[in-house]
């Protein structure tokens, strides 16, 4: 099952995502410039693989609702994410109020 819902911040809408698959479940918050994850996120292989890209992305582990991706600690971002201030340790909902 998916689940999209719009959450709200004075910067601007930012679109969650979850996606529940057997045994495991996909969070995601996003808005147009770049988005947060769980621990499924590969920030190696975006810095590496991806760099041309410019992705800007973070990654929070240990999480299982939106609600906590929001409120936990980032345990890695991608290069592009620290140029606009984002680093390992930003809390989820302050990382993407930094992505408007």
């Amino acid at each position: 099952m998916m689940e999209v819902q719009p959450i709200h911040f004075s910067e601007g809408t930012a679109i969650a995502v979850t996606v529940r698959l057997p045994k495991t479940t996909l969070l995601a918050v996003t808005t147009d410039k770049g988005y947060i994850m769980c621990g499924a996120l590969d920030v190696g292989l975006l810095n590496e693989k991806l760099a041309d890209r410019e992705i800007i992305a973070g990654r929070a582990v240990g999480v299982k609702t939106i609600e906590q991706l929001l409120d936990a600690p980032l345990e890695s971002v991608t290069v592009t994410a620290e140029k606009l201030g984002i680093t390992a340790g930003t809390i989820g909902r302050d990382a993407i109020r930094r992505m408007f």
